[in-house]
């Protein structure tokens, strides 16, 4: 997407893959979390984006798998699948290390975020040439993922909806040539806490869509804006909310799991026999191959899902077995996520419609 930004700013002269209106400066917004089965589901909540919907340049993309805010807003700032990028789930496996990571906290200090994810941003690339600013949270001003796949331009902190508005409208009057990318995650945390059918959720659909009617309608003249997501999100209720640890089947020869609860990743220990493999592999065929898309070995290659060819090193930071589960549950590793985690409501990461589609909108420009 963001390639095809700059071809609108007339930064990039390779062929744009997404045709976009020329202007002088942009604004894209990502919305964590939103959707396009969310957003035409609960339309009525959000009537400035459905008018969107219908604007020149509007259409539906498909994001990354997994479908993870770590791995998505990396592919989006350099326009590589996660399979270049390194960033392949919400925990991923540090070969190097022997250890997992959590990509959104928690990085052990000794890795440098920087050299995890060396490819450059198009954040970076256009802070050469042009005005690049974020807003978001004073929390991700210098976080790990930031530095990862967010690095570039200047950063303004901005806590409240409101804020975000004014200082976005303040960094175009004061930068004529401006590139900013809004995050907003306001509606992933609903989600995640109340599901996306709470009030909390529609609620915070509501103020989003004030928002970006209030953006939208004090735009300067020849700004482009946008928004889009980085995933899907679907309720899952306690019930589908499992423990696979507690199946000493499922976990034989497992050294470290990583990934989503809807994206497992199993690494086996080096040690682990093949029969053991593949006894693990055919107890998870058994359980859950009715409500998932279970791939071990080449097969996780041979599909695609993070890309068309993994980058130098990073295929081990991928798991030996890939668990993608299209049925409603999420499957926890028990033994290594706080009790609290499984009582998360709205859940994302793998690769059915309602996570893996999301909305591009023009919502200004056109």
């Amino acid at each position: 997407m963001l390639p095809s930004v700059a071809a609108a700013l007339g930064e990039n002269e390779s062929p744009a893959a997404l045709a976009l209106p020329a202007a002088r400066r942009a604004v894209v917004v990502l919305v964590d979390g939103l959707g396009d089965e969310l957003l035409t589901r609960y339309a009525g909540y959000a009537p400035t984006l459905r008018s969107a919907r219908a604007n020149t340049g509007s259409t539906v993309l498909d994001t990354v798998f997994p479908t993870t805010t770590a791995a998505a807003l990396t592919s989006l700032a350099t326009g590589l699948p996660p399979a270049v990028t390194g960033m392949v789930g919400y925990d991923s496996f540090d070969p190097a290390g022997r250890r997992v990571v959590n990509q959104l906290g928690g990085w052990p200090g000794d890795l440098d975020p920087e050299a995890w994810q060396p490819n450059p941003t198009w954040l970076q690339t256009l802070a050469q040439r042009r005005s690049v600013i974020t807003v978001s949270r004073p929390k991700f001003r210098s976080s790990a993922l930031t530095r990862a796949g967010l690095r570039g331009g200047e950063f303004i902190e901005a806590k409240t909806p409101t804020a975000r508005v004014s200082l976005t409208l303040q960094a175009l009057r004061e930068h004529r040539d401006a590139l900013v990318y809004l995050y907003w995650d306001d509606l992933d945390k609903a989600g995640h806490q109340h599901g996306t059918a709470s009030q909390q959720w529609a609620e915070a659909l509501e103020e989003l869509d004030s928002s970006l009617r209030r953006l939208a309608g004090r735009l300067p003249a020849d700004t482009l804006l946008l928004l889009t997501a980085d995933h899907g999100m679907v309720d899952i209720d306690r019930p589908g909310r499992i423990d696979y640890s507690q199946d000493p089947a499922l976990v034989e020869g497992v050294e470290f799991t990583a990934g989503e609860p809807r994206g497992v990743q199993l690494h086996f220990d080096p040690s682990a026999s093949q029969a053991t493999r593949e006894a693990t592999i055919a107890a998870w065929r058994q359980s859950y191959g009715e409500h998932a898309w279970i791939l071990a070995g080449e097969q996780i290659e041979e599909s695609g899902w993070f890309g068309p060819a993994f980058g130098p090193g990073m295929r081990r930071r991928v798991g030996d077995v890939l668990v993608a589960v299209h049925g409603d549950l999420a499957l926890y590793d028990g033994r290594r996520v706080a009790p609290h985690a499984m009582d998360m409501v709205g859940q994302h990461g793998s690769l059915t419609t309602a996570e893996r589609r999301v909305p591009l909108l023009v919502m200004a420009g056109a």
